[in-house]
């Protein structure tokens, strides 16, 4: 295995970010992201570093006001004396490649603390929520010391869920002005929430949208018809005897996702595990961000006490790998001249049906392998 030498890296940035000076924090973020050349070697330095800070991801449709709402937890969470990074990620436009980054004017009532550092990056035409260097520059982050990072995606729509495998809770963001929010729950938000919140939840539809929420969560515990008896054939005797908390629950399965979310995730006569809580804030006035708090709290210690914490940074790891592996193949095939002479001389055939996309792919995998052996350059 290759390892490139630190010296890859200015001595003089490497000393400044040990002494936590903010430039040089600003000047690695930026090297990383932009994959400026020793980048990797910066990673490789900081990596021992990394694994201590809280990274909570923000997600959910525009206009919910995650921004709000992350200004206002950094805010509560500085209060408790906690160091806080916000990496907000914004949309590049299709059409000229550029993005507004306008977090800092929506957060500026922050952006002066010396304990908080926000950082905005532009998606560069990922589509999971997030930028492709997201993860990375959330590890220079979690090198530099800090407590907290806050991670909050554009707004995501049913299938960009690159925040569950990023951040340790991942909090997704509802309002009740957000037309079908259960349809696009049932696409893949529901499965990747630790946490859900009604932001704005001082307007009309706020308590129904909780109650979908913790019907969908009841159900999916499926606690929704156990013990209920059948419409027809009914034994008032039987139903007398039965379980009545159980009937109770049965019949109200969002009663039923409230009290376990409460409960504790250890308990043996609990749900087995964690709940999600449906959390009400409303973020411009501050309310509700310390139950907000309270619950990521509970859900640190959960995943701490269950292990599941160790297992999901070792699936971020492992998928790190891959898309390390998948990046450099991708450079070291295309950016390679004999390569692409050899692919250009494969057309022909391609598209007289003599050979298929397949067969040539096999093809150049084979002749590449010395190609993606070899060292970094």
């Amino acid at each position: 295995m290759t390892v490139l030498p630190t010296s890859a890296v200015p001595e003089r940035l490497l000393t400044d970010f040990a002494a936590r000076r903010p430039y040089a924090l600003a000047r690695a973020c930026s090297i990383v992201e932009n994959q400026r050349s020793g980048f990797d070697a910066l990673l490789a330095h900081l990596h021992p570093k990394v694994g201590r800070a809280r990274r909570i991801g923000m997600t959910g449709p525009p206009g919910a006001g995650k921004s709000t709402l992350t200004t206002s937890m950094a805010a509560a969470l500085r209060a408790q004396g906690r160091t806080v990074a916000i990496l907000a990620v914004d949309p590049t436009s299709p059409f000229t490649g550029g993005a507004l980054l306008g977090d800092r004017i929506r957060m500026e009532r922050i952006a002066l603390d010396p304990g908080v550092f926000i950082r905005s990056m532009a998606t560069r035409g990922s589509l999971g929520g997030l930028a492709a260097s997201t993860r990375e520059v959330a590890d220079v982050l979690d090198a530099y010391g800090f407590d907290d990072i806050l991670l909050e995606t554009v707004g995501v729509g049913q299938t960009e869920l690159d925040i569950a495998r990023t951040a340790d809770t991942s909090v997704v963001v509802l309002v009740p002005e957000s037309g079908d929010s259960i349809q696009t729950l049932k696409a893949g938000l529901m499965e990747i929430a630790d946490l859900f919140v009604v932001n704005k939840s001082d307007r009309p539809g706020a308590d129904r949208l909780r109650t979908e929420l913790e019907v969908m969560l009841g159900m999916r515990m499926g606690d929704a018809g156990r013990g209920v008896p059948a419409h027809h054939g009914v034994d008032l005797r039987a139903l007398a005897a039965a379980d009545r908390e159980g009937v109770r629950k049965a019949m109200n399965p969002a009663l039923a996702a409230r009290e376990a979310a409460q409960a504790d995730p250890h308990d043996p006569h609990g749900s087995g595990g964690w709940v999600p809580p449906v959390l009400r804030t409303v973020a411009a006035q501050e309310e509700g961000i310390p139950e907000l708090l309270d619950a990521l709290g509970r859900h640190r210690a959960y995943l701490e006490a269950s292990g599941e914490l160790r297992e999901r940074r070792r699936a971020r790891l492992r998928e790190r790998v891959v898309e390390v592996v998948e990046r450099r193949v991708r450079e070291r095939l295309w950016r390679d001249a004999a390569t692409a002479q050899w692919l250009d001389g494969e057309v022909p055939a391609l598209e007289s049906g003599a050979t298929t996309p397949y067969h040539v792919a096999d093809a150049l995998l084979a002749r590449s392998g010395d190609l993606l052996a070899r060292g970094h350059a």
